[in-house]
């Protein structure tokens, strides 16, 4: 498997242009996605934490663009990176999770995606009510039913990871962002 490393991940960012705030929230996302994976690796987990780490920093390499993660998951297999390319390409669309016994760097870095608000951690409930506000704002009301759909798969996905894990991936994350 090809995978790019995080000093190759960050270089692309750069020479895509994508802006500051995106490079911030791909950081975030990456670094939210790394820490989950890495506990559950610990606990026993088959994960490739090079490739979490890959797919969350370009997962939104191409945001400025009309359909971004077609862009940027077409720019990521044009390199050689089509686990990574994979991953993009479902981002945003990305359900349900799988069951813990299947999990897969996929399903972490979509969570981290799900968790991390700009360019931090901010759990699920409050990435989830400023993705509704926005589509409100956006005009689209009656997207709340769905966002709220996804948002119980998310928590249903999150209470498996804890259950593992032993502790709230909030915790977890408190406790990276002091080490760090």
């Amino acid at each position: 498997m090809k995978c790019p490393t995080k000093e190759e991940c960050l270089k692309l960012l750069e020479e895509y242009k994508t802006p500051a705030h995106v490079r911030g929230h791909c950081m975030a996302v990456a670094e939210t996605a790394v820490t989950i994976g890495r506990a559950l690796k610990n606990k026993g987990y088959d994960l490739d934490l090079d490739l979490i780490e890959a797919a969350g920093l370009l997962h939104d390499i191409a945001r400025t663009e009309e359909k971004h993660w077609e862009v940027g998951a077409d720019m990521a297999l044009s390199l050689g990176y089509r686990e990574v390319s994979d991953i993009i390409r479902v981002h945003m669309t990305y359900e349900p999770f799988s069951h813990l016994e299947n999990i897969s760097e996929t399903d972490l870095v979509c969570l981290g995606d799900r968790l991390v608000m700009e360019d931090r951690y901010v759990g699920l409930d409050r990435r989830i009510d400023y993705v509704i506000a926005k589509a409100k704002r956006q005009g689209h009301p009656e997207a709340k039913p769905y966002i709220l759909e996804k948002k119980e798969d998310a928590k249903r996905f999150i209470e498996e990871i804890e259950g593992a894990l032993g502790r709230t991936i909030d915790s977890l994350m408190e406790k990276e962002s002091r080490e760090i």
